[in-house]
């Protein structure tokens, strides 16, 4: 009764972090357009003009329907209950709000539930309620950074490097309360080495061309959480395995071609999720796969 207990809070707290990292992409956004015009680039006036509303002081900063630009009530901000409530419109314009909001609070609250039963084992110590505190936060900041990206290509320069500060810390806690070692370090650099020496290569390489650099930056915060370079390199797999069935489908309709830009950043950052709390059960499954596909195949010559 307890761990439901605990679970139905935690998914409650995870829909509503949910909601803000939903809210901060948008202010994110309209600071990042603010900026570019004033620095004389090209931006989309149409959306400008949607968001620049959000760029308000902090002590006048209100949330507020992206159509109409109508102030919102508590009872318009209630995770999920007030979207159902509406069936996904605005309460005041009755436009449509979109699934963005939704899918943000639902994960949030998904990942928020499956991080504390994998952590609930280390919870009697300081030690284990500081990782959970500091990976929930990490996972409040992938989560904008994945949607972000996700929109608009890019990944927000301070939120990738407040993952990488957010990471050393969550990284430093764990190493001490599983004991430091000179493999353990050697693990933890092959990680960063993994995660982000590989992409800072391409990225030299291609001069910026095939990714950018917030991909690098990105590649340290993860590779600080992930720990070591098996769970690394299991965790690279992973993602390009994951953008391989999310891009086959459109490739086939031919609706993207090889030249057409897709963001990876999303995809690294639901694998450095899974691996984090599922890796070693993979581990698992792929050994056990690879042994029964192994035993197939030399079992004719046993004969």
């Amino acid at each position: 009764m307890i761990l439901i207990y605990t679970c139905f809070v935690m998914a409650i707290a995870g829909a509503i972090f949910g909601s803000f990292a939903g809210a901060q992409v948008w202010r994110l956004r309209a600071r990042e357009l603010a900026q570019d015009k004033h620095d004389g680039e090209a931006v989309d006036m149409h959306e400008y003009r949607r968001l620049s509303p959000l760029i308000v002081k902090a002590s006048q900063d209100r949330s507020r329907c992206l159509h109409c630009g109508h102030t919102l009530a508590w009872y318009d901000l209630l995770p999920l209950a007030s979207w159902l409530s509406t069936a996904g419109k605005c309460r005041y314009c009755k436009k449509n709000i979109g699934w963005f909001e939704p899918l943000m609070e639902v994960g949030f609250a998904v990942f928020f539930v499956l991080s504390y039963l994998f952590f609930a084992p280390t919870l009697g110590s300081i030690d284990g309620i500081a990782r959970l505190t500091l990976w929930l936060v990490a996972g409040v900041l992938m989560g904008i950074l994945l949607a972000y990206d996700a929109k608009w290509f890019i990944l927000p320069e301070k939120l990738n490097i407040a993952l990488g500060v957010v990471g050393a810390m969550y990284a430093a806690i764990t190493l001490m309360q599983q004991g430091i070692s000179l493999d353990t370090l050697l693990s933890l650099v092959g990680s960063l080495l993994i995660m982000s020496g590989l992409y800072l290569l391409i990225f030299i390489v291609s001069r910026g061309e095939w990714i950018g650099f917030g991909d690098v930056i990105l590649g340290v915060g993860l590779g600080f959480v992930l720990l070591s370079w098996e769970r690394a390199f299991l965790a690279l797999f992973l993602a390009n395995v994951l953008g391989l069935l999310a891009v086959l489908p459109a490739y086939i309709q031919r609706k993207v071609t090889g030249k057409t830009p897709i963001p990876f950043g999303p995809f690294l950052i639901i694998a450095t999720i899974l691996v984090v709390l599922y890796g070693e059960s993979m581990v698992r499954v792929i050994s056990a796969v690879i042994d029964q596909f192994a035993s197939l195949l030399l079992s004719p010559l046993m004969l």
